[in-house]
């Protein structure tokens, strides 16, 4: 998946928590347990988008920085 996909990806699920979150301060109890699930898992997910961006773009800029590395030309 490229960077640009990811942070849109990384985007739409900030919006997502940011919404269950809103809901979920503005629910009442019985409302708050039915929602804790699905924001937990919301949560999860922006965090598993978060790592795969972090490690996307250091692996891209390691690349970068080590292309030449190894290389025969003189």
């Amino acid at each position: 998946m490229s960077i640009r996909a990811l942070a849109l990806e990384l985007y739409r699920a900030r919006q997502q928590v940011e919404t269950l979150q809103k809901n979920y301060d503005n629910a009442t109890l019985t409302e708050q347990e039915a929602l804790v699930q699905e924001l937990n898992f919301a949560r999860k997910e922006l965090q598993m988008l978060r790592r795969m961006l972090d490690g996307e773009k250091e692996s891209g800029s390691f690349r970068r920085r080590f292309s030449g590395f190894g290389s025969t030309k003189k």
